[in-house]
């Protein structure tokens, strides 16, 4: 059985206040897009899981999907499996692949082994595996907010729009995009902010991770520039980045961008 894991971004982003547990609360916009993982699961003798694609960082029993695995486990009699997961959505970029790819799996054993878990049942797998990770069950447009695990539908098509990623050939790690913030709240919140005409939202609509991650990313603030230049009607880094996606009228011409960036068109 197969399924594709699909990416997110996000349209704005505030860090608003540490929490006890570690954790920070935020509100953000989550947005799927078409960037693309490939998730297989097959019955078989064991558990198992390997990989194509894209280098999957860290070990085989730290990755998510394997997590999943023995959440699930411990509450269905579900049999050992062999996942093989090909990884497209690229690493490091604040899209949400390995926390896509988790929930997917969840999805996936759920209906291949009729386990008759429920939407709420699987979001809250998923938030044990990651803050992100149970926006994918549903995986529709909503407000994020505590530590983005928890949701308010909005009503958000882009689909007249054209939306652009660009991947800069670095990567950044949540915890070190956590360390230049200083959490704040915000005047106004996004949940009103995402209803302005879309021309607004580069007024009113920012990632808190930006402002540092700018400092000391020259690659990454270069690409938001060349996409306003582009035309682009608004522009952000996604989550903690390094990608950065622009809304357009139309398909632009980004030739102008050094041939080191991975352009995905029309996600």
């Amino acid at each position: 059985m197969i399924l594709f894991p699909n990416a997110k971004i996000n349209i704005g982003l505030n860090i608003t206040e540490r929490r006890s547990d570690g954790y920070h609360n935020l509100e953000t916009i989550f947005y799927p897009v078409k960037i693309n993982d490939a998730l297989e699961v097959i019955t078989a003798d064991k558990l198992s899981f390997e990989s194509s694609g894209l280098d999957i960082p860290g070990r085989m029993e730290d990755n998510l999907c394997i997590k999943a695995y023995h959440l699930l486990k411990k509450d269905h009699d579900i049999p050992p499996v062999k996942i093989h997961l090909h990884k497209h959505i690229p690493i490091g970029a604040g899209l949400g692949g390995g926390s896509a790819d988790a929930a997917f799996f969840i999805r996936l054993m759920n209906e291949k082994f009729e386990l008759g878990l429920s939407i709420d049942k699987m979001q809250n797998y998923s938030r044990v595996l990651g803050a992100d990770c149970a926006f994918f069950i549903e995986n529709k447009p909503v407000f994020a907010f505590e530590k983005g695990d928890e949701f308010e539908s909005i009503k958000l098509d882009l689909s007249n729009f054209n939306l652009v990623l660009v991947m800069p050939p670095v990567q950044i790690y949540t915890a070190e995009a956590f360390r230049g913030v200083k959490p704040t709240l915000p005047k106004d919140s996004l949940y009103e902010l995402i209803y302005l005409p879309l021309p607004e939202w580069k007024k009113y609509i920012k990632n808190d991770f930006e402002e540092s991650i700018f400092k000391n990313n020259v690659e990454i603030r270069g690409v938001k520039a060349a996409l306003y230049e582009a035309g682009a009607l608004y522009v952000s880094m996604s989550g903690s980045g390094a990608s950065v996606f622009g809304i357009f009228e139309k398909t632009p011409d980004l030739s102008s961008l050094e041939p080191t960036n991975q352009v995905f068109y029309d996600i």
